[in-house]
């Protein structure tokens, strides 16, 4: 048995995870999420957390909101924790401004989520070709569908998420490298 940690920023990283995983991840591999209370627990108890895991055979993701950051600064000091935590070799990434960028990057997984099948058509407007480049993806979403919350949208929208297709580059990342990890 393997084990996929996952080390998250909040709670609605998780609920994406979990809806997502279950196509992505070999049946050999146990997926568990550390969920902090935004990004400064996050990199405050990062290293106390990393170092208390103990099971072996276990592969770390470290995944993090841009926001308004430096993807670069942002990435460089997560991976220097990540060695101070005893493992160099996690993986760090830093979701281009924020997870609702995975969410523009399929509008028609938003539009069957919320049962708003109009909302598809915004996958062909110019504004949301690279969602990675949104200011505040959240907001994008917030403005069409006003009682957006972040838990409640990954819960509906990510089990329709298209792997393979989803315009956010920051998305297709992530999604290789859980593949090349697990060796999916």
């Amino acid at each position: 048995m393997e084990h996929l940690v996952f080390f998250l920023e909040e709670p609605s990283a998780q609920d994406f995870l979990q809806a997502v995983l279950p196509r992505v991840l070999p049946a050999h591999i146990t997926p568990h999420f550390l969920v902090f209370e935004g990004k400064q627990d996050l990199e405050k108890r990062l290293v106390l957390r990393m170092k208390r895991w103990l099971r072996p055979n276990s592969y770390f993701i470290v995944m993090r909101d841009q926001d308004s950051g430096d993807c670069v600064v942002i990435k460089a000091r997560l991976r220097d924790l990540c060695v101070q935590a005893g493992q160099p070799d996690a993986v760090v990434r830093v979701v281009c401004k924020e997870l609702e960028s995975f969410f523009v990057g399929d509008w028609p997984a938003v539009a069957a989520g919320f049962e708003r099948p109009a909302l598809a058509a915004n996958a062909n407007r110019a504004k949301y070709r690279v969602p990675d480049l949104l200011g505040s993806p959240s907001a994008e979403i917030r403005r069409l569908i006003p009682t957006y919350q972040k838990r409640e949208g990954a819960r509906k929208i990510a089990p329709h998420l298209d792997l393979t297709q989803n315009k956010s580059n920051s998305f297709r990342v992530l999604m290789r490298s859980i593949q090349e990890l697990t060796h999916a």
